[in-house]
């Protein structure tokens, strides 16, 4: 008898393991746009992707690491601000890439550096305190969604580059 409850609980621990894992094993079967668009949270940061003509640079083969604001983060952009970046689109791919670094930069990474290149060309500043990870002013909120093509870090803030916080029409 002690034997099967011992393998009982041994098979509900593999099952509980089992269940935690498969979810990150099918996001590794998709690449960072399906992932995103998967994930359901990113509607509006997959809609301005394909806005700004980046949808296959995203799918290529990378690898690319992507700190994407969920719907909750665009939501807190005053719409003014949504509505230039819509007319301009440079201006939007700007934006876009400046949420993307090249590299599969994994969690355990990311908390060794103090800054990251971005395909934008500027340079994100990441901070840590108190167990929280920071990419400027937007805290990580989830970590490690593995793609095929990278890693996509869950940030509740959208982070502007350099240039666009300048800007005066926003």
């Amino acid at each position: 008898m002690k034997v099967l409850r011992k393998l009982i609980a041994a098979g509900a621990v593999t099952m509980a393991l089992a269940t935690l894992v498969m979810p990150a094993v099918r996001a590794a079967e998709k690449d960072i746009v399906d992932t995103a668009i998967g994930a359901g949270q990113f509607t509006t940061l997959v809609k301005l992707v394909q806005e700004a003509g980046l949808v296959d640079a995203l799918r290529g083969e990378g690898p690319f690491t992507v700190f994407a604001p969920t719907d909750q983060a665009f939501a807190k952009l005053p719409k003014a601000q949504v509505d230039a970046l819509l007319k301009d689109k440079e201006a939007l791919r700007q934006v876009l890439l400046y949420h993307v670094v090249s590299g599969k930069v994994t969690s355990d990474q990311v908390v060794k550096l103090k800054t990251a290149k971005t395909l934008q060309g500027a340079e994100v500043k990441i901070s840590t305190a108190r167990g929280k990870v920071r990419i400027n002013k937007a805290n990580v909120v989830k970590a490690d969604i593995m793609c095929t093509n990278g890693v996509i870090h869950v940030i509740d803030t959208v982070i502007l580059p350099p240039k666009q916080t300048q800007k005066k029409s926003y």
